[in-house]
């Protein structure tokens, strides 16, 4: 089971060390985290996506709950939220296969940064499975380098 957490934290130095130990001691896993201010410069929205069965998910959420800095807690649900990530894909290419890597750009919607003799940049802002499949269609042909945000994700209004 996947649980995405949208945790209001007060913004100072420390409440992301502090939030990441709690993680830590505990043994559990943070699969994606991504942390920025909100409107209010006092205040971070820090997106931690953690997987575990259902007890190790209200677990987490009872131990975020338990935070100082901690202002709220809200699990998302996965349906009735919207969940982006930023991708950078660093491919080479060469005459033959450099139309082939543009049309799978076009069709998936990510954007070529920049353009070298021997490589190109991608830059793809999709949702988390979106990006694991261009991942998986772009790397035959040689993925260099490559950097992925963690999620970001925001609840439907009902």
């Amino acid at each position: 089971m996947k649980g995405i957490f949208s945790v209001l934290v007060e913004n100072r130095s420390g409440v992301l060390s502090k939030t990441a130990g709690l993680f830590a001691r505990r043994g559990y896993n943070i699969d994606s985290l991504a942390v920025g201010e909100t409107e209010n410069p006092e205040i971070s929205n820090m997106t931690i996506v953690s997987t575990g069965d259902v007890r190790v998910i209200d677990q987490i959420e009872k131990q975020l709950n338990k935070k100082i800095d901690v202002i709220k807690v809200r699990r998302l649900k996965e349906q009735q939220s919207i969940a982006r990530e930023s991708l950078m894909i660093k491919v080479s290419y060469n005459n033959t296969n450099r139309k082939d890597i543009m049309e799978i750009c076009m069709i998936m919607n990510a954007k070529i940064a920049h353009v070298s003799v021997k490589s190109m940049i991608v830059e793809l802002n999709a949702s988390p499975e979106v990006a694991d499949s261009f991942i998986k269609i772009i790397q035959p042909y040689g993925i260099i380098e490559m950097a992925r945000t963690g999620v970001i994700a925001l609840q439907k209004d009902e």
